[in-house]
C-alpha cells in the first residue's frame, strides 16, 4: 500500500499506475483528466505511468458552469451530507431507519456484536438499513485496549468487506474519553492492514496531528464526553485541529441539539457524527430532520464568513441626519 494525495484528500491504495487508480475509483478515462505532480499526464499514458508513495495527483473533469458542489470526501469516497449518524439507542429498527431517511446522512456507525445463535432469524439492522445504500461505519465502540479493537474490526471486514471504519479506544467507562496511546497503535496496525481508519480522539492538535501520520483518513475530536449532550466544550482546540489537519475534521460526541451541530460546522469541521442526540429526543425523526437543517446552515454560516466581533456597539443605521 502506498500514500497518496488525490484530489486534495489522503488516500491509501496498492494501485502502481494511474489507469489502475482510475479504476479503482470506478471512474471513466474517457471522461477525465490527470495531473501527476503537477504535469499532465496523457490519456493515452495512464497504463505506463506508475505512481509512487507521496504523489500527489489532481483529477478533473467537466460539469455544469456555476455549479455548487459542496460535497467532501475521505478516503477518496465522495459524500453530500456532513452528517453522520449512529444506530443505537433507538426504540427499534423501524425508528432507526426513519431517522436516518429524515437527516439525509450517507454514512451510518454501526457496532459490531455477536449474532444471537438461539434466534438466528430475528431482524437486524440491514433489513431496515441497506448497506448498498448507506455507506456502513463499523465502529469499535466498546472497546477499551486496542488489541480489542483491532480484532472487532477485522471481523467487521470479513463480515461486509469494509475497510472504512471508525476507530475508537476508550480509556475508562466513566468518561468514555479516548486512551491516546491504545488508539495511536490500533490507528498504526490497521493502517498497515490496509483499513482505513476514522479515528475518534481528544481535543488535542497535537495527538490529532500523530494519529494524521500514523495513517488515519480523518480525525474525529470529541465535543464532550460520548452522550452528554453538552456541546463542544473547547472550540479553541478544535479550531486548531481543522487548521493543521490534512485528511477531514469531524465532531464526535457530545452534540445534544441542532445549535451544537451548527457550532460545528462554524468552527470549519468537515462534519459532524451524533446518535444519542437524535435517538434520545422526544421526537427523534423530528430531531433528525433539524440536525440536517443545523449541518447545512453552520455549512453555509462557515462559507458565509462571520462579521468581525466588536468590543462596543456598532449601529446599523447612522445617526448622523437624526430629527
Amino acid at each position: 500500500m502506498i500514500s497518496l494525495t488525490v484530489n486534495g484528500d489522503t488516500r491509501r491504495t496498492a494501485a502502481s499506475t494511474i489507469a489502475e487508480l482510475v479504476r479503482e475509483l470506478d471512474l471513466d478515462p474517457a471522461k477525465i483528466a490527470v495531473e501527476r505532480n503537477g504535469t499532465i499526464a496523457p490519456r493515452s499514458e495512464l497504463a505506463a505511468i506508475g505512481i509512487a508513495d507521496g504523489d500527489t495527483l489532481e483529477i478533473v473533469h467537466f460539469v455544469g458552469g456555476g455549479q455548487d458542489d459542496d460535497s467532501w470526501s475521505v478516503a477518496g469516497r465522495r459524500f453530500s451530507s456532513r452528517l453522520i449518524v449512529g444506530t443505537g439507542k433507538y426504540a427499534d429498527f423501524e425508528q432507526n431507519a426513519a431517522a436516518l431517511e429524515a437527516s439525509g446522512a450517507e454514512i451510518v456507525t454501526v457496532a459490531v456484536r455477536r449474532v444471537n445463535v438461539s434466534d438466528p432469524k430475528a431482524p437486524m439492522l440491514t433489513d431496515y438499513i441497506d448497506p448498498k445504500k448507506v455507506t456502513y461505519l463499523p465502529n469499535t465502540a466498546g472497546c477499551f485496549t486496542g488489541e480489542e479493537a483491532v480484532r472487532t474490526l477485522r471481523l467487521a471486514r470479513e463480515a461486509g468487506g469494509w475497510d472504512l471504519v471508525k476507530l475508537e479506544v476508550l480509556g475508562e467507562a466513566r468518561t468514555l474519553y479516548p486512551d491516546m496511546r491504545e488508539t495511536l497503535v490500533a490507528t498504526e496496525t490497521l493502517a498497515k492492514e490496509g483499513f482505513l481508519p476514522m479515528v475518534y480522539c481528544a481535543d488535542d492538535p497535537i495527538a490529532a496531528k500523530q494519529l494524521e501520520d500514523a495513517g488515519a483518513v480523518a480525525v474525529m475530536p470529541l465535543g464532550a464526553p460520548i452522550g452528554s449532550g453538552l456541546g463542544i466544550q473547547n472550540r479553541v482546540t478544535i479550531r486548531l485541529i481543522k487548521e493543521g489537519a490534512n485528511v477531514p475534521v469531524l465532531v464526535d460526541a457530545g452534540v445534544g441539539t441542532a445549535s451544537d451541530a451548527a457550532v460545528a460546522m462554524e468552527l470549519g469541521c468537515d462534519g459532524v457524527l451524533m446518535n444519542t442526540a437524535i435517538a434520545e429526543a422526544k421526537d427523534p425523526i423530528r430531531m433528525a430532520r433539524a440536525m440536517k437543517l443545523a449541518v447545512a446552515a453552520g455549512r453555509d454560516a462557515y462559507l458565509a464568513g462571520r462579521m468581525a466581533t466588536r468590543k462596543y456597539a456598532d449601529p446599523s443605521s447612522p445617526l448622523a441626519g437624526l430629527i
